[in-house]
């Protein structure tokens, strides 16, 4: 096996661990008390493993050509989860910065006031079904440019998902932020009695990653997913389109995120479309005429 038949997002990944392997380093030099922290080590190592199989499994066929491809997108709820693990010592310490700047910018702290100001059922019902349709959007760009025979598109919009959250867990790595639904009393109004709200509240309570709010990778990385389905595959991109929208406000309407945090993950994916779009662009394909037969027993 050579390095030349690792892919830009194999580096990345590579990359990747590195840094949060020091971020561990760091915190166990620093005295953090990091439960089952072993674990974390034999989770990176695994993760290095992996990287280094993808070239070969790309080679074997349509499956492992599929993995290949994909392990870092399947892997992404372990890797947001040793974010929360990794932060879990770092409170409230950074949020006070992030406040300041949210009032200076918006003039207060506007993912507090939003829902409190205007508690409408309807508004919320809408935002809290945006802000579920996370994960649709996340997976759904990629996953409709494979299964349309765009798989060079889906390879470039899984490498620009990737890098956008790449960057923004370095970022919650060593500058943690808990964010609003932490540092202040979640609202209790019509808008948060709601099943979606309640629904939404209880998946945050068990899945959350404290420290990881700015820059706020549901954002960016969802903005990025949209903004390259919209270049490959519009039809698919204008479907992703408005419950992306909603998403943006969602998360600082349903007290998730500052407004700062989506502003700045809208400006991270506003960078990360240009940069990578234009650095690894690929032919914008011709609309696919095959089967999902055909497309799963295709060569890459």
């Amino acid at each position: 096996m050579t390095t030349m038949r690792f892919t830009r997002l194999d580096w990345w990944t590579l990359g990747y661990v590195a840094v949060a392997s020091v971020a561990l380093v760091v915190a166990l030099a620093g005295g953090t008390v990091i439960p089952y922290w072993p674990y974390l080590v034999g989770a990176h190592a695994l993760l290095i493993g992996l990287v280094l199989l993808a070239p070969q499994a790309r080679a074997t066929g349509p499956v492992g050509r599929f993995l290949g491809d994909w392990y870092p997108m399947l892997l992404l709820a372990a890797l947001y989860a040793e974010i929360g693990v990794l932060t879990l010592d770092a409170g409230l310490q950074n949020d006070l910065a992030v406040q300041k700047l949210e009032t200076a910018m918006f003039g207060s702290q506007i993912s507090y006031r939003w829902i409190r100001e205007m508690p409408a059922p309807w508004l919320s019902a809408v935002l809290h079904l945006c802000y579920l349709a996370y994960y649709p959007i996340l997976y759904g760009a990629p996953i409709g440019l494979w299964f349309s025979g765009r798989r060079d598109a889906a390879r470039h919009t899984i490498l620009g998902v990737m890098v956008t959250f790449y960057l923004c867990y370095v970022v919650f790595l060593f500058y943690p932020v808990a964010g609003p639904r932490y540092a202040f009393a979640l609202a209790q109004n019509p808008a948060t009695d709601i099943g979606l709200a309640r629904f939404t509240q209880w998946l945050l309570d068990h899945g959350d990653s404290m420290g990881a709010a700015f820059p706020s990778s549901h954002v960016a990385a969802a903005v990025v997913a949209t903004g390259f389905a919209l270049r490959y595959w519009r039809p698919l991109g204008l479907g992703l389109l408005v419950p992306t929208v909603g998403l943006v406000l969602a998360v600082v309407y349903g007290q998730f995120h500052y407004g700062v945090d989506a502003l700045s993950g809208l400006l991270l994916a506003g960078v990360m479309l240009a940069v990578i779009q234009r650095e690894a662009a690929v032919p914008v394909p011709a609309p696919a005429r095959e089967s999902v037969v055909g497309v799963l027993d295709a060569s890459a």
